[in-house]
């Protein structure tokens, strides 16, 4: 059984520790070997008491006056992460989107290596894009070139086929940008990323600002 597994780390946490390895990783490339949990509550915008808790169920603790190792948690973060391994790529849906993805350098630091870009489009399979060419999703070698992780990035009609196909190759881990709800079987982990949605999100407490501020001029 995973260490994670059994300590059972919260998702909520699961959901802030990329967020901690990043800070970390700024700290270290500035020298330094320790951080308070104030500090590190700033830099991620939460509460101290709520770092304190996140990283103790990691087992790492800070020292009063001294703080937390950097390198030290960051190593914890990226074993409980996973990233000690490398997880190959597949990106589907060569649009704007998925050739902005496919040139992102900040992937292959921290464990993603994309070894294939796919498109269903005649007038792309073949060419190239950073380095790989493009081809199938039906051509796609699960022996030649195996895949952990399959990046969905076409329109929403095709998503589902799309997603149906990765589970099919044996992929087990999909990051879906397409706006749609996918069906995949109970072994296979979703992540959504849905862009309009976090911007109606952000809308509405734009929206909740105003109104506050209305009301604050209203008793002035």
């Amino acid at each position: 059984m995973a260490e994670s597994t059994r300590r059972g780390v919260p998702d909520a946490t699961v959901g802030r520790l990329p967020g901690y390895l990043r800070a970390l990783t700024e700290l270290a490339e500035r020298g330094r070997a320790s951080v308070s949990s104030d500090e590190l509550a700033d830099l991620l915008g939460i509460r101290s008491a709520q770092v304190r808790k996140d990283l103790s169920t990691l087992g790492s603790y800070g020292v009063r006056g001294v703080g937390y190792d950097v390198a030290r948690v960051s190593e914890q973060i990226a074993a409980e992460l996973g990233l000690a391994q490398e997880r190959p790529v597949v990106i589907v849906g060569m649009g704007n989107l998925g050739r902005a993805l496919a040139a992102y350098d900040g992937l292959a630091p921290r464990g993603f290596q994309v070894v294939a870009l796919v498109d269903n489009d005649p007038r792309l399979v073949g060419t190239e894009i950073e380095g790989l060419t493009v081809g199938t999703l039906e051509g796609l070698d699960p022996v030649r070139t195996p895949v952990a992780v399959g990046v969905i990035t076409t329109p929403a009609s095709a998503a589902q086929e799309v997603a149906d196909t990765l589970v099919g190759l044996g992929v087990r881990s999909i990051l879906n940008f397409a706006p749609v709800v996918l069906r995949v079987p109970e072994d296979v982990h979703v992540r959504a990323v849905d862009l309009a949605t976090e911007l109606q999100i952000l809308a509405f407490h734009e929206h909740q600002r105003l109104l506050a501020d209305a009301r604050g001029n209203e008793v002035g």
